[in-house]
């Protein structure tokens, strides 16, 4: 049994007492969001309707997280401490039992609207591997790569709910054997495995390094859909573009931030020594573990313990210049890599671009994504008294693309 008393949980239930994270779901026309327990998901607005929890309205009427986010730290930590005692405690289940749906007769939907989106580039192993796919002979590493978190600003409108199909993009594409550049759908289309921080507090200028739990709600999954093919012709000088603006998916549930403290390891020392404003008082990121499945296929297992770069310094940078940071701003770690091939966060690496094919499970070689492939990211992390906290998966299948 997990920590939940009156509702059985099998020993190790990822989504026990010790997680709750938040969803937005639907039932028929309508959307609620909720909490998840177990293999069910309780009805947050129903529950604050009959005066179980107070979050100050902020489930009443509304179809995803944002109210909630926005009202900031004392109010999560009042919800959850609350929530945890209405699952736990025996007296409670009476009146809350009738409010719990099944996940699997709810329909899923984004758990919030996002207001923007970063991606950084924060996987040394990563940089390093893209780099020496991308600049043949030259250093793998930008000479301003170890001194502040590279990041570009992506799309926040075709940011998706984990199982939305995925349509093949078209761009330009351009070959070492073309004289010039030809317009198509993309031949080298790959995945990168992440994890996102949602922004729930506002600021109206820069945050400060140790103020990242302050704003910062909770995580995702990410996969951060990549025309390889499409980024190498356009990403110079500029960066990234349509290569990776059409899709990118992410996870139904939002873990908090408090889920994740047993999950709390030091970050990796940082030579040169980094600018003030990237110095925080405590230094780490988060022993999360992440398997990456290819038709059913394991085929990565990206460990984001090693990421460089830490998501306290990527909202610094990201706001030190006076951007302020909304309600539902995603930013996501850039892909997540080890320094093994299984351990990459893409297929580009995987694959050596495609000079070391996967043999998946059907018997059948691929370096890239086709029509009908299906990706499948899934995490862990360590919760309290040797709990697992679990981030569902993320998952899209790539569809013929309808729009050429």
């Amino acid at each position: 049994m997990s920590g939940a008393a009156w509702l059985e949980l099998a020993d190790g239930d990822p989504f026990g007492v010790e997680n709750l994270p938040y969803c937005s779901f639907g039932q028929d026309r309508f959307r609620w969001t909720g909490v998840r327990i177990g293999d069910r998901v309780l009805n947050l607005a129903a529950a604050e309707g009959r005066g179980l929890i107070d979050a100050g309205g902020a489930f009443l009427g509304q179809g995803n997280l944002n109210r909630f986010m926005a009202a900031g730290r004392p109010v999560w930590a009042r919800v959850r401490e609350r929530l945890s005692e209405l699952l736990s405690a025996g007296r409670y289940q009476e009146a809350v039992e009738p409010l719990l749906l099944g996940v699997a007769d709810v329909r899923l939907e984004l758990p919030f609207e996002v207001a923007d989106y970063v991606d950084f580039y924060s996987s040394l192993e990563h940089a390093t591997n893209l780099g020496q796919l991308f600049r043949p002979g030259a250093e793998p590493l930008l000479p301003n790569w170890r001194h502040l978190p590279v990041g570009y600003h992506g799309r926040a409108g075709t940011v998706v709910v984990s199982g939305t199909e995925i349509p093949r993009p078209y761009g330009q594409r351009k070959s070492p054997d073309d004289d010039a550049p030809t317009y198509g759908e993309s031949r080298r289309l790959d995945i990168e495995a992440e994890v996102g921080f949602v922004v729930g507090v506002p600021s109206d200028g820069p945050i400060p390094i140790d103020d990242f739990r302050a704003h910062v709600f909770g995580a995702v999954l990410v996969n951060d859909w990549s025309a390889r093919d499409l980024q190498a012709w356009e990403y110079q000088p500029l960066g990234p573009f349509l290569g990776k603006s059409f899709r990118t998916s992410i996870s139904p549930w939002v873990v908090p931030l408090d889920a994740l403290d047993a999950a709390r390891v030091a970050g990796p020392p940082q030579e040169p020594a980094v600018l003030p404003y990237l110095r925080a008082g405590e230094h780490y990121g988060y022993d999360i573990g992440i398997e990456v499945f290819w038709n059913d296929t394991l085929v990565s297992r990206p460990p984001f313990s090693g990421m460089y770069w830490t998501p306290a310094q990527q909202l610094a940078h990201l706001t030190v210049n006076g951007a302020w940071a909304r309600t539902g701003d995603l930013y996501a770690s850039g892909t997540v890599s080890g320094p093994d091939p299984e351990q990459t966060g893409s297929f580009i690496e995987r694959t050596w671009n495609g000079a070391r094919p996967i043999q998946l499970a059907d018997g059948t070689p691929r370096s890239f994504l086709l029509d009908g492939d299906t990706v499948s990211i899934t995490a862990t992390a360590p919760g309290p008294g040797g709990a697992r906290i679990g981030f569902g998966e993320v998952t899209g299948t790539i569809a013929k693309n309808t729009f050429e």
